[in-house]
């Protein structure tokens, strides 16, 4: 399922939104990976940013999957503003309340911080949420 929209409810600015919902499968990290470098290049990020990109957004899915209930749909919101991109990763899960998300220390969340300008987690009614964002250099 793809999706795109505009919204203006998250900043000031006018964002594109674009929206993708695969298996909650490795087999499709692929499609997700894919999608990241085309918005990415949108924004003129290098190519290094864009690797950047590919590889936090294949690192927070890949902790998404472990944590995904059976026929789970992995969704990803791809938020496109003038000047940063915003990716929030959701999956279901069965049982919420024993969700461990990765702590700052492990290893997992450095690489995040590492290739990201603001990594966050967070469990909400059944899903789990990994939203990284990168901004433009100035």
């Amino acid at each position: 399922m793809t999706q795109v929209a505009s919204d203006t409810s998250t900043t000031d600015q006018q964002a594109d939104v674009v929206l993708l919902a695969v298996p909650a499968s490795g087999a499709w990290l692929g499609v997700l990976r894919t999608a990241t470098a085309s918005l990415a290049s949108r924004l003129q990020f290098t190519l290094d940013e864009i690797e950047d990109l590919r590889i936090a957004v294949d690192e927070a899915c890949a902790i998404l999957l472990a944590l995904a209930s059976l026929e789970a749909v992995l969704s990803c919101r791809f938020t496109v503003t003038g000047d940063a991109l915003t990716v929030d990763a959701t999956v279901p899960t069965d049982n919420p309340s024993s969700v461990r998300l990765p702590s700052g220390e492990s290893f997992a969340w450095q690489v995040l911080s590492a290739l990201t300008d603001d990594v966050s987690a967070k469990t909400e009614n059944d899903t789990v949420t990994i939203r990284l964002t990168k901004r433009r250099p100035a």
